[in-house]
């Protein structure tokens, strides 16, 4: 069976003239703008009789193919979060307004929403360098039991997920496309542990991948982090977005420099005039410095 508000709250997103904006403002409405986790049903009611007017307006039918959608993913063991919901990501709320997605997705150990949280974005083709540095990064941060938060892309994205595993950390997987589409890809089967492992989508869950839904994916990253590591940026593209994104937001964005840097790379450059901050070697450990990343996540490394 499916979760009856869940339907609903997708089948309101699904409505013409109904995106995310507007759906947040039609359930903080019903919900009196509180927490309705123990009385969900009261809000469900409120919904079905909304949703119900408004598919005989739009003259629309039951969606038949979305509740069967819903009952795949339950197969799947996945659970959904609403904007509702005390569990939901508080991060999300604080950083996204009305653009906070109303349901998320989610399979593996939701209790690593509670962990200091640093996301990495990067290039799927980034130098070895620009990827040992991500190593390095991730490692470090596994070791004082941050989570390392990023997308599911080649390069510095399966990087960081790699050896915050390896390391014996966690991760948190943010998908650009629906749950039901998730996979554990060959680079990470030897390390994965559910235990540690936490995938998350805010898309319908049969939704396919697009630019668009990467990009808006990465707002959600960023909203889930303290703080931001960028590796490797190009002057164009989703990785110098989503660093222009997380100043917009106000998180603390870092921006490893060093020797070798390949020439597609000026995105780093680029954001450390407009406030990132720079990760620089340590003369001493001959490791990335992260010192400034520890107290922008408020650990001691």
């Amino acid at each position: 069976m499916y979760n009856e508000l869940v339907y609903l709250i997708y089948g309101t997103l699904r409505l013409k003239g109904y995106g995310v904006a507007n759906t947040n403002k039609l359930l903080s409405m019903l919900s009196g703008n509180r927490d309705v986790s123990s009385d969900r049903e009261s809000v469900a009611i409120k919904l079905k009789a909304f949703l119900e007017k408004e598919l005989l307006k739009q003259q629309l039918g039951e969606d038949i193919a979305l509740k069967k959608i819903l009952v795949t993913a339950k197969n799947k063991n996945v659970s959904f979060l609403t904007v509702l919901d005390s569990g939901y990501p508080v991060f999300l709320k604080q950083s996204l307004k009305n653009n906070t997605p109303p349901i998320i997705s989610l399979i593996g150990n939701q209790t690593l929403l509670n962990n200091n949280k640093v996301g990495f974005c990067g290039s799927r083709k980034a130098s070895q360098k620009g990827l040992d540095v991500a190593k390095d990064c991730a490692t470090q941060l596994s070791e004082l039991n941050v989570a390392v938060v990023s997308g599911y892309a080649s390069g510095v994205d399966l990087q960081t997920h790699y050896w915050a595993l390896k390391s014996g950390g966690s991760t948190i997987i943010v998908l650009p496309e629906g749950i039901n589409k998730f996979y554990v890809k060959k680079e990470l089967k030897d390390v994965w542990d559910w235990n540690r492992v936490l995938v998350i989508s805010e898309f319908e869950p049969n939704d396919i991948w697009s630019t668009g839904r990467a990009m808006q994916r990465n707002n959600t990253i960023i909203a889930l982090s303290n703080a931001m590591i960028l590796i490797e940026a190009g002057e164009k593209g989703g990785s110098i977005d989503a660093g222009n994104k997380t100043l917009k937001l106000n998180k603390f964005l870092f921006a490893p420099i060093y020797e070798g840097m390949p020439p597609y790379a000026i995105g780093n450059g680029l954001l450390l005039n407009k406030g990132a901050y720079p990760i620089m070697k340590s003369a001493r450990t001959s490791q990335a410095n992260l010192t400034q990343v520890f107290k922008a996540v408020q650990v001691s490394g």
